[in-house]
């Protein structure tokens, strides 16, 4: 009896310690990791597909990282800074309107004001010293208001510049709110813009305080998706291009047509002369397009890059095509929504 007690003591000790190595890992299997923590956005470039950050840029991985959300989901609560920014509220008309269904309509006496006007349908302005203030105009031409060559002096304050989706003469779309064909600067201040494609096109420019957002993508008459800017610019301009303390927002897709918040592109010559300062900047494939190599004179300060659509600020990061050794270009104190310093890759 003795013996056989011994025996079953032995058994229950070796069942223990195989219960108690059974709650650990097994050699095989070993403890489940963590998902890798998403890249901090701390770069302002990304090759195509996801972007990632570029060596050196900085990383403070949280203790229970989460999985990185799509690029089309809102990467990240908009940071109470952006509330600061031109909105609804603080852009368009001030006062009550009247309608006015004048069509497509040629503006030609010069010092013209219009004022309280609702307007359905467009300006085309061919006269110096036009002012457009506290009014409305919705489109279903190429432009909201468009400034002719060989005129100077235009100003359109206080007032909302949209469109008919659907309705446009380019394959149903909308070009741009505000086009500057003309020789001069032209001041757009306090205005709520949304649906075109290309909302404010210009070269020079006093661009402050307004509110754009809401572009809608088409497919233009070549059956293409238009390329969609919040602000673009193709260079060559003679004067000066101030974008300074907008909201400039571009919802589209990468894949139905969106370029940036802000494009300065060389199309028709070198960039030059322009100030992007105390902007709030989301979208496009990339937020900011910077002119490229040739680009001089290029002051971009203290601009805030939004990760509401992108992780990036845009698609495939914060700004491309930047000349830092371009003479008079000035890059300092932009930032993501959180703080974090956006650093652009050298262009090329």
């Amino acid at each position: 009896m003795t013996r056989l007690r011994g025996l079953v003591a032995g058994l229950a000790l070796l069942l223990s310690a195989g219960c108690a190595a059974g709650a650990g890992p097994s050699p095989a299997t070993g403890t489940p990791r963590a998902h890798a923590p998403a890249p901090s956005p701390a770069t302002a470039t990304a090759g195509a597909g996801t972007p990632a950050p570029p060596p050196g840029s900085p990383a403070s991985p949280p203790a229970t990282p989460a999985p990185r959300a799509p690029d089309s989901a809102r990467a990240t609560p908009a940071a109470p800074r952006e509330a600061d920014f031109p909105n609804a509220r603080t852009t368009g008309p001030r006062t009550r309107l009247t309608p006015h269904a004048t069509g497509n309509i040629s503006v030609r006496k010069n010092g013209m004001v219009i004022r309280g006007w609702d307007i359905t349908g467009s300006l085309d302005v061919y006269a110096d010293d036009v002012t457009v203030v506290d009014s409305r105009i919705t489109s279903t031409n190429w432009w909201g208001v468009n400034l002719r060559p060989g005129h100077r002096g235009l100003r359109i304050l206080h007032t909302t510049i949209t469109a008919v989706p659907g309705k446009g003469p380019d394959n149903g779309g909308v070009d741009y709110a505000v086009s500057n064909m003309g020789t001069s600067s032209i001041e757009v201040g306090w205005c709520d813009v949304s649906v075109f494609g290309n909302a404010l096109s210009m070269g020079q420019g006093d661009l402050h305080d307004n509110y754009v957002h809401d572009l809608v993508p088409f497919r233009n008459a070549g059956g293409e998706w238009q390329h969609t800017d919040a602000v673009i610019s193709g260079g060559g301009g003679k004067g000066e291009l101030v974008i300074r303390h907008n909201t400039l927002l571009n919802p589209v897709p990468v894949d139905q047509g969106a370029s940036a918040s802000v494009g300065l592109f060389a199309d028709t010559g070198s960039v030059s002369r322009t100030v992007v300062d105390g902007n709030l900047l989301a979208g496009g494939a990339y937020a900011l397009y910077g002119g490229g190599e040739g680009a001089t004179g290029i002051t971009v300060t203290d601009n805030v890059f939004s990760t509401r659509y992108h992780r990036n600020s845009g698609r495939y990061g914060a700004v491309t095509a930047w000349n830092a050794g371009g003479a008079g270009n000035v890059w300092r104190g932009n930032r993501f929504s959180d703080g974090t310093p956006v650093t652009p890759a050298p262009a090329g």
